[in-house]
């Protein structure tokens, strides 16, 4: 088929009656399709099902620091679980707390503290009037969501091939002492796959922030996400890259096992500079008596060590990168010459960042909507879930089946064919 800007009116209009017999076909299969999270198959989840036999009532449940973990005691994790973590994010174990099962979690507690207490013994957030908080976008509605809670000015910071628009960043930065923080994904960024270049890594570590309680908060939570072992995307350590230019309290980083073992029963982390983490674990210590032991001990025991974590991450990506090809293939057979869309081709993390024509994306949500396929709503990538263009919206293949996410697919091409003749005609 040719292009749909290149048709007249009168083929428009045939394209358009032919493909809305299509879709209440479509409509008429009754489908219950769920494409509007992350969220791990149970295939994925199965993997780790042997997990749940690592510990028994038989177990020896002593530390190798000699804490029984059944037992009150260690704050920040115990070192088998340090030790994987700290691996997993190429820091040392000391700079390492381990927590619960999400990450999210931690980022709302520093984000509360910060507004409670202050960074470092810096005039708490809540004090010190509009505080601002950039959001790099397409990106992470729950990050935005959560300072959006707060009451912060979020601001829309675009996004490249390459990452944030650091020019922005940058002049946001070092000149407003009302920006406090940036929200980052810099592997396989959520939702459109993209890592940081070295440059745009080595840029955030150079900052010179306006304000001293100013902080980057570094989501690495597809780190290990790889679809493609022999090809997979490299970013920068941005520690390493902090100590270079002094700014070592500049970061926090976070990352958890949610979507490497149990999605409700993992372990996160969060790593940051001496500083950092002595604040952190100061409250932090009166927040809790300490987190769930067992279940870093069962992590620990079952992983081994960061070899036996990325063995593992290669089972995920064997099903997970079927689900990908499969849907990139489908939008390139049956929408790849119509001029009416583009998309990402990530080669890592949990999503596809799916453009539309400018206008569209809300109504191509209803109609699969409507049809029996959730998406994720259209303009939740963006603060305040306003999408100034309304093009963006993104696909999540990894928890349907393939046979399920094959019919999401194909109904998806075929709502975005039909809301883009009917945005052409009202154009012609």
């Amino acid at each position: 088929m040719k292009s749909f800007k290149q048709m007249t009116k009168e083929e428009l209009q045939e394209v358009k009656a032919e493909l809305e017999k299509q879709y209440k076909e479509a409509a008429d299969m009754g489908l219950k399709l769920d494409m509007s999270r992350g969220k791990p198959s149970g295939k994925q989840l199965d993997l780790t099902m042997d997990m749940l036999d690592v510990l028994n009532s038989s177990s020896d449940l002593t530390s190798e620091n000699g804490l029984d973990i059944r037992n009150y005691g260690v704050l920040d994790g115990i070192p088998e679980a340090k030790k994987i973590m700290a691996d997993i994010l190429e820091v040392s174990p000391d700079n390492v707390i381990v927590c619960g099962n999400a990450s999210l979690n931690i980022m709302y507690t520093l984000i509360s503290n910060a507004y409670t207490f202050g960074v470092l013994g810096n005039e708490p957030w809540r004090n010190q009037g509009t505080i601002k908080f950039l959001c790099p976008a397409p990106g992470y509605d729950r990050h935005f969501a959560i300072t959006e809670l707060f009451g912060f000015e979020l601001i829309t910071i675009p996004m490249t091939s390459e990452g944030p628009d650091m020019d922005l960043v940058e002049k946001y930065v070092n000149n407003d002492p009302q920006v406090k923080g940036i929200w980052t994904v810099p592997k396989y960024s959520n939702p459109q796959g993209i890592t940081y270049s070295d440059d745009v890594v080595k840029r955030f570590a150079a900052l010179k922030p306006a304000a001293k309680d100013f902080r980057i908060f570094w989501d690495n939570a597809y780190i290990i996400h790889d679809l493609y072992e022999d090809d997979k995307d490299e970013l920068l350590n941005i520690f390493d890259e902090c100590k270079k230019t002094g700014n070592e309290n500049l970061v926090y980083e976070f990352c958890s096992t949610s979507k490497v073992t149990f999605a409700g029963a993992g372990i996160s982390a969060v790593a940051a500079s001496d500083e950092n983490i002595a604040s952190i674990k100061k409250i932090m210590g009166i927040q809790t008596i300490g987190f769930d032991k067992v279940t870093q001990m069962m992590h620990a025991r079952y992983f081994k060590d960061i070899n036996g974590v990325k063995a593992h991450m290669k089972k995920h990506a064997d099903l997970l990168r079927p689900k990908f090809e499969a849907v990139l293939k489908t939008f390139e057979d049956e929408l790849g010459e119509l001029e009416i869309a583009s998309w990402t081709n990530p080669k890592g993390g949990y999503f596809i960042s799916f453009e539309s024509m400018s206008g569209c994306a809300k109504e191509i949500v209803a109609k699969c909507k409507e049809a029996g396929v959730t998406l994720t709503g259209a303009g939740a990538t963006f603060p305040y879930k306003k999408d100034p263009a309304d093009t963006n919206i993104r696909i999540a293949p990894s928890y349907p089946t393939e046979e399920e996410m094959a019919q999401a697919a194909k109904l998806f091409v075929l709502c975005v064919k039909l809301v883009s003749v009917n945005k052409l005609l009202e154009q012609a």
